[in-house]
């Protein structure tokens, strides 16, 4: 049996993972249960269970259900958007999924094929995602809203039997018509015939009726017959998720049914400490793996109640939208970006707003998404009153490398530092030339082979650009491309992308240290620093800050006293002297920094803003700021 705390379920995974992971699945109800743990035979193509059988689907809908819990809330969507809320009992959204599905096989839908989602945050992005996976199907979710070129580069990938659909979403300021999007998508792929099913929303231009052949969700899921879920092996793709490329070509992350299961189960009860009825509050979109895994099925699977919000941290109607959606339906974990927290705060720096909300029923905040600074944490940790976890994970690895397992143990928490490295992660710290580093100092954080279950198993239809994107900078280990280092307890402190590690002079600095510096700062709300090219250093770093609402202090003393910051902590070799202060930072929608980008225009390179990217006026009005600034002004 595994043991219940951190530093014997970590040392077990490593020593004995057969038997860890074996033990974990038990959580997980099969239809041919595992007896093999992980199959090397094709390393490093690792396979996780390859003997086991089972539906995805029904292990988050049916057997809660069956077990006679029926009558609790699976979902809650919430739309600040357009003042609606709606539950959802387990019998009700199992009943719903089932009815889907029965509408995807009578259009051609069955296992291993795929479906493209192209939904905004409604009740039916999860219910389509579902029904997808009750068929043994393969979902990719794109973000609605996406332009249609890269909506397009998706479905010729991911050649879908169908794509899903809806009339539009819904912003503070305007309502965004999806089905033209969606036309000329499927024109550019070259695919004119492929079947569209549109969920219709009110308020938007064009309708189903507008466009020959595609269908009603309505009207089908009204002459449906209900579909049973169908097995598949353990090893079979449940999902594709796309991440930007370093080519341009998007890379198709390829997640499987058992591993992921088994995997986010485990972390449900120990990272989040999230039992069957509790009420877990992931902020983010299901366009993205936060939302994959911790809105749709990592709640579901363990028998919780999970929200759907369709709204803003701001604006929607204010800064203190998070706290009204905690008190209205006792909320007990929170999972956000640092981003949305840095928003609110922003707009509210003494969370006056907070005062009109019970929140007594929250009893964890997650971040993950960007590093959360050690400014914010103070912040959110003193406003709310609760335990305030850091993690860090990605895309690939579909759950957290590096958290506090708030279930296992009470470890510490320590500001700036994501905890520990969780079970399955052989994490370590290496220079580059993969040689072990001494605890402090910072070098490339890579992960030992193989990893645990419900990481990436490949890139879509293209194991080689997986190997060479992630496999070959470090012999047997996975390149997670982030920079770090660890301190005497094991803890890692995430700097940045190794990449955002800058030259000054011969001297290798992190420029997520100095965001840190410069985030103590009380005028400061967020910031960015990036490495500008100089003929005579090679690089100096130019920091963009975001003030705090209200805040009105002079640049020039802002600036004094921020180099000041800068040279006190981290010394006079970082030469930093450039100080811009912005209405905001290019962002992507799921709160990333684009300081490749922004490093890009500085530097007068040729540059491509993400597909991703929150807000293009934001790059817009930065252009005219960064390019001055390279030349030295």
């Amino acid at each position: 049996m595994v043991t219940k705390n951190y530093l014997d379920s970590y040392a077990q995974s490593l020593e004995k993972p057969a038997e860890f992971w074996l033990d974990a699945a038990r959580n997980i109800s099969w239809s041919t249960p595992p007896q093999q743990a992980i199959d090397s035979s094709r390393a490093p193509l690792y396979g996780w269970f390859p003997d086991g059988v089972l539906n995805t689907s029904y292990n988050a809908l049916d057997r809660h259900v069956e077990a006679g819990r029926g009558d609790q809330d699976a979902l809650i969507y919430d739309s600040a958007m357009l003042g609606i809320k709606r539950s959802y009992t387990y019998a009700e959204l199992t009943g719903l999924v089932a009815q889907f599905a029965g509408v995807l096989r009578s259009r051609g839908v069955g296992k291993g094929d795929r479906v493209v989602i192209y939904m905004p945050m409604i009740p039916e992005a999860a219910i389509a995602m579902l029904a997808t996976a009750r068929l043994g199907a393969v979902h990719s979710v794109v973000f609605g809203g996406f332009a249609p070129k890269e909506l397009a580069a998706r479905i010729r990938d991911a050649a879908p039997a169908v794509v899903v659909t809806a009339s539009g979403g819904v912003e503070p300021s305007r309502r965004i018509e999806y089905l033209p999007a969606v036309k000329e998508a499927i024109g550019l792929a070259g695919t004119p015939d492929l079947p569209v099913l549109v969920k219709a929303r009110e308020g938007f231009a064009s309708s189903v009726a507008d466009h020959a052949g595609w269908l009603d969700w309505d009207t089908e899921m009204s002459v449906a017959v209900p579909a049973a879920p169908v097995d598949v092996k353990a090893t079979d793709p449940l999902y594709i998720l796309y991440t930007s490329g370093t080519t341009g070509a998007p890379k198709g992350v390829v997640r499987d049914n058992g591993g992921y299961a088994v995997a986010l189960s485990w972390s449900m009860e120990n990272i989040y400490d999230v039992c069957p009825g509790d009420v877990m509050w992931t902020a983010s979109d299901v366009g993205w793996v936060v939302g994959h895994s911790y809105i749709v099925y990592g709640p579901l699977l363990a028998g919780a109640t999970t929200v759907i919000y369709e709204g803003k941290p701001v604006g929607t109607p204010d800064a203190g939208a998070f706290w009204r959606v905690i008190q209205d339906h006792r909320v007990n974990v929170l999972f956000t970006a640092p981003t949305a927290l840095r928003a609110i705060r922003k707009a509210d720096p003494e969370a006056k707003l907070l005062e009109r909300y019970d929140i007594s029923s929250l009893r964890t905040l997650f971040a993950a998404g960007e590093r959360l600074d050690t400014d914010t944490f103070h912040w959110a940790s003193r406003v709310l009153g609760v335990p305030v976890v850091d993690h860090w994970w990605q895309t690939e690895t579909g759950w957290a490398i590096c958290a506090n397992p708030r279930g296992l143990d009470d470890l510490p928490i320590k500001a700036g530092s994501p905890s520990v490295p969780m079970p399955g992660f052989r994490l370590n710290i290496v220079d580059g030339s993969g040689g072990d580093v001494e605890n402090g100092t910072e070098g490339n954080i890579v992960l030992g082979l193989p990893l645990p279950p419900g990481t990436l198993t490949t890139l879509w239809r293209d194991d080689e650009r997986y190997i060479s994107s992630y496999l070959q900078a470090f012999e047997g280990y996975y390149a997670t491309g982030d920079s770090g280092y660890r301190d005497e307890e094991g803890y890692l402190y995430v700097m940045g992308r190794t990449d955002d590690i800058i030259n000054v002079a011969g001297h290798r600095l992190s420029t997520g240290a100095m965001e840190q510096v410069i985030g103590q700062h009380p005028a400061v709300a967020e910031c960015a620093v990036i490495g500008l090219a100089d003929p005579l250093k090679g690089q100096r770093p130019s920091g963009y800050v975001v003030l705090k609402s209200g805040v009105d202090v002079p640049e020039e003393i802002l600036v004094k006293d921020l180099v000041a910051l800068v040279r006190r902590d981290i010394g006079a070799v970082a030469d930093f002297k450039h100080v811009t202060v912005v209405e905001a930072l290019p962002k992507t929608r799921s709160g990333k920094i684009l300081r490749k980008t922004m490093r890009q225009i500085a530097d007068g390179d040729e540059y491509t803003v993400p597909s991703t990217i929150e807000d293009f006026a934001v790059i817009e009005k930065l252009i005219e700021t960064l390019r001055p600034a390279a030349a030295g002004d």
